[in-house]
């Protein structure tokens, strides 16, 4: 053949009219379908009844937030008692925490409780 030269070429898919839905066959339907089924069950799984869900995720990084904030103020409160640990109250303090919350007296002492 010389160069240049225009050669037609026929295949089978030519022949084949794609333009319909009765023209792809039903094997293929039933493959797509049982597919697009296997893809919906396996998002659904995931979101909703998985052990590691995406429910479950969302309610336990909520959780963990929450018991971020729990454990910084425990932190805080651990400084505190440990700077109250480091001056330790006075006998007269404790005396007076001793009779004013737990009604605690002395030997021989009459006490008065006024209600307000």
């Amino acid at each position: 053949m010389p160069p240049g030269t225009l050669v037609a070429v026929h295949c089978a898919a030519d022949s084949l009219d794609m333009t319909h839905k009765d023209s792809i066959p039903t094997g293929n339907r039933l493959v797509r379908f049982l597919l697009v089924m296997l893809l919906l069950w396996g998002t659904l799984w995931f979101i909703w009844f998985d052990s590691f869900s995406l429910i479950r995720r969302i309610r336990w990084q909520q959780e963990h937030a929450l018991l971020q904030q729990e454990n910084a103020l425990l932190k805080e409160k651990i400084v505190l008692l440990e700077s109250q640990l480091a001056s330790p109250p006075s006998d007269e303090t404790i005396e007076q925490i001793a009779r004013e919350q737990y009604g605690m007296r002395r030997e021989g002492e009459t006490v008065y409780r006024v209600e307000e």
